[in-house]
């Protein structure tokens, strides 16, 4: 097992701290460092960042954490400490950019109907928070279209993800043959043929209704975006590594 590095650790630990601090505080934490959609009053100005170092349970945080130390550890190897922050933090960014670009589409969408009907504003914000709308306007709208709305505006969004996607697109840039063994099925695949697999997938569940569970799929999608755009200019530009010491 190789030895873990000091930026990795340190985001270990970071995670970690942010994990017991939500199973012995609960919604507390969640409200304050959860990611909220913009307009959402429990939105903060800081949890496009924190929220990178929540977690929903053990399994999440586990496999989060898993992937980070296996894939983050070569990479600053490589990099150093510098870089490797800022290409995380920043594929981080990434993926609450598209994911609440996402909301934003839907939650407008919503709005601009319920706009049509006659609704003011503040009554749609009303909406938005109570959940509570006159009958008649349901109907109009439809139930499924105005569900989604709601959903997007009570978003909670958490965990590592989306960074670590930007991390596992620098990983199959750096290793692109390096052989990962899959769990299920128990079989060896290169990382130039894994990532984009885990990338089409979540293109395939985030435009279909076969998601299993509250998954932010275009967070995924995001961070590794980002990650290619960066990985793509660095090797354009031939970046040196005394420009992140």
């Amino acid at each position: 097992m190789r030895n873990v590095t000091e930026t990795v650790k340190h985001l270990l630990i970071i995670n970690g701290i942010f994990f017991i601090a939500t199973l012995s505080l609960g919604d507390i934490v969640f409200d304050l460092f959860a990611l909220h959609y913009p307009s959402n009053p429990k939105f903060q100005f800081w949890q496009p960042l924190t929220h990178m170092f929540m977690h929903g349970d053990l399994s999440h945080i586990f496999f989060n954490m898993f992937a980070l130390y296996m894939f983050g550890t070569p990479i600053e190897q490589i990099w150093g400490r510098n870089k490797f922050i800022f290409f995380y933090i920043s594929t981080g960014f990434g993926a609450v950019a598209l994911q609440l670009a996402l909301y934003y589409f839907q939650v407008s969408s919503i709005s601009e109907q319920l706009l049509s009907q006659g609704l003011t504003s503040t009554q749609i914000l009303t909406f938005f928070e109570t959940r509570d709308l006159a009958y008649p306007i349901i109907e109009q709208i439809g139930r499924a279209q105005l569900l989604t709305g709601l959903s997007a505006f009570n978003a909670v969004m958490v965990g590592a993800s989306g960074a670590l996607y930007g991390v596992l697109v620098a990983f199959a840039f750096l290793f692109p043959n390096a052989r990962l063994m899959l769990l299920f099925p128990p079989i060896p695949i290169k990382a130039k043929v894994l990532v984009p697999l885990l990338i089409l997938g979540d293109l395939f569940f985030g435009f279909t209704s076969y998601s299993i569970g509250p998954i932010a799929h275009f967070a995924h999608v995001g961070g590794a975006i980002t990650g290619l755009v960066m990985m793509w200019y660095w090797k354009k530009n031939q970046f040196d590594q005394n420009r992140w010491d």
